[in-house]
């Protein structure tokens, strides 16, 4: 992981986008499997999001859940989320490249209509 300057940040707005692993907003920053399972969460996930300065802090695009068993250990939870994650990136990705997606003032435009 890397954290960009404001500035870099700030020239490229509604042009970059991260995956993270956490339904945001919760969760952001590191270790998110283990704050997930000491939190005994039920649900856990993954979100893409366009890129600001705050940390993992942009409008989300996409999400997806995954459910979390009671025998659950970080492993096993980043391996169900690394599946969605290669699920989910590549189409906002393709969305973006399509001209589907598009940040407005703070708010994710899909199809020209907000993402709620």
């Amino acid at each position: 992981m890397r954290i960009l300057s404001d500035e870099f940040v700030e020239h490229y707005t509604g042009r970059m986008m991260n995956i993270h692993p956490s339904l945001l907003p919760k969760y952001k920053g590191l270790n998110t499997h283990q704050r997930v399972l000491q939190a005994a969460d039920t649900e856990h996930g993954c979100s893409v999001h366009f890129v600001t300065p705050e940390l993992d802090g942009g409008p989300i695009i996409l999400q997806a859940r995954v459910s979390i068993d009671k025998d659950e250990n970080e492993a096993s939870l980043a391996q169900k989320v690394h599946q969605q994650e290669y699920r989910i990136y590549p189409q906002a990705i393709r969305w973006f490249a399509e001209g589907r997606i598009r940040l407005d003032n703070d708010q994710v435009l899909f199809d020209e209509q907000p993402i709620t």
